[in-house]
């Protein structure tokens, strides 16, 4: 297996190559039109580039490029035609990405957009090869039933990732944060033999947090550019990539590391768990449609940076807040991993009641009003429903 410094190596190259390319696809963007217009649902005051899926392609195909041209990523390239098909698949969700973000595409057809770019992954060999039924056993997937875990797999991921993208800055910190503990876990599997080889899921885990950490600084709020259904699209292909060579690759025999269940079934729920916040997102946004009989991919401001907002956070701390989240979550699944020892569960119940109790804070419990005067408090009866009078909260999701 390559070292480590060769995975981040590339990952740097795939961060630098994201910085570089966003600004200049950001500034070609306003020349031919390809923004974001204000409206109901949108926040941002003036027209913003809305295609930032352009300088995510662009690095992945430089980043993949780049790691063909290191020796210890040869067992990865030599008789495989895997990341080949990473980047036809890739082509195929970001160029329908790209004509939504343009011109608009209708739900069936991004779904049957999808099932192509899924096909092309099958066609290139980049599938499960096991699955785990909780608690009941390993199986080998026949090659009748690989296309449709595949296809069911890719179609979860992209959905979750392009429903979270509604506030500045979250789905691209979201998707890092996943993608660093699920390369971390990969490299555990491989370390201790657990994982077949050679395996792209570990590169492709690290491009993307590579790929999301170059472009946050110009999607934090405020947002100069937005990542689209172009980049949403993408970074779902490639964290469903990765999570399936990886999860359903590793040897049936992980369930005897450490003798517990939990190694038995994390290959399967890792992926999942690290990604808790937007899949919990998509599975209450299904209800909710549901319930309110309208189509599933009609826009609505009951998403979960919706209800932060509504709670009274900004936009920047409910996407601060749901990134700790994601983080808390990856360290609780992470943890009986890594562990030699015996792991404790009460530091992670703490920390969940403190989060817990942080996000629901409103802006009526601010933590700068415990230390303010009794003056200023008074004045602030006054003013402050004024203030709220004047500048109402937008709830809409930007993009």
């Amino acid at each position: 297996m390559s070292d480590l410094v060769g995975y981040l190596i590339v990952g740097g190259v795939a961060a630098a190559v994201t910085a570089i390319a966003t600004p200049i696809v950001a500034k070609y963007s306003r020349q031919f039109g390809w923004m974001a217009t204000p409206d109901a649902r949108r926040s941002h005051p003036e027209p913003t580039p809305d295609v930032g899926g352009i300088a995510f392609f662009i690095a992945l195909v430089v980043a993949i490029a780049f790691a063909w041209q290191m020796d210890r990523f040869d067992p990865l390239f030599r008789n495989n035609s895997e990341l080949v098909g990473v980047i036809v698949a890739g082509l195929i969700v970001f160029v329908l990405g790209f004509v939504d973000d343009v011109h608009e595409v209708s739900a069936p057809m991004k779904v049957t957009g999808v099932v192509v770019a899924a096909v092309a992954l099958v066609w290139f060999g980049v599938t499960m090869i096991y699955f785990r039924a909780p608690f009941v056993d390993v199986f080998v997937l026949s090659n009748d039933w690989i296309p449709l875990f595949t296809v069911l797999w890719l179609l979860g991921m992209t959905q979750a990732i392009n429903l979270i993208d509604g506030l500045d800055g979250l789905a691209a910190g979201i998707v890092a944060i996943a993608a660093i503990a699920f390369f971390v876990y990969s490299r555990h599997l491989g370390a201790k033999g657990l994982l077949s080889e050679p395996n792209i899921g570990p590169l492709i885990a690290i491009i993307t947090v590579g790929i999301c950490l170059g472009f946050l600084p110009y999607n934090f709020n405020p947002a100069k550019i937005f990542m689209g259904d172009s980049g949403a699209l993408l970074l779902g292909l490639l964290f469903a990539v990765s999570t399936s060579v990886v999860g359903g690759r590793a040897s049936p025999e992980v369930k005897s590391d450490g003798g517990q269940t939990y190694f038995f079934l994390a290959p399967l729920l890792i992926p999942l768990l690290v990604l808790g916040v937007p899949i919990v997102d998509v599975l209450f946004a299904i209800i909710r449609r549901t319930r309110s009989g309208v189509g599933f991919a009609t826009a609505d401001t009951g998403h979960l940076h919706h209800r932060l907002i509504k709670l009274g956070h900004g936009p920047r701390r409910a996407v601060v807040i749901l990134w700790l989240w994601t983080a808390l979550l990856s360290a609780f699944v992470l943890y009986p991993v890594l562990s030699e020892g015996p792991t404790h569960l009460w530091p992670f119940l703490f920390l969940v009641a403190l989060l817990g109790w942080f996000t629901g804070f409103n802006d009526r419990i601010s933590v700068q009003r415990f230390f303010r005067t009794k003056a200023q408090a008074e004045i602030s009866v006054i003013t402050e429903p004024e203030l709220q009078a004047e500048k109402p909260i937008d709830l809409q999701p930007e993009n």
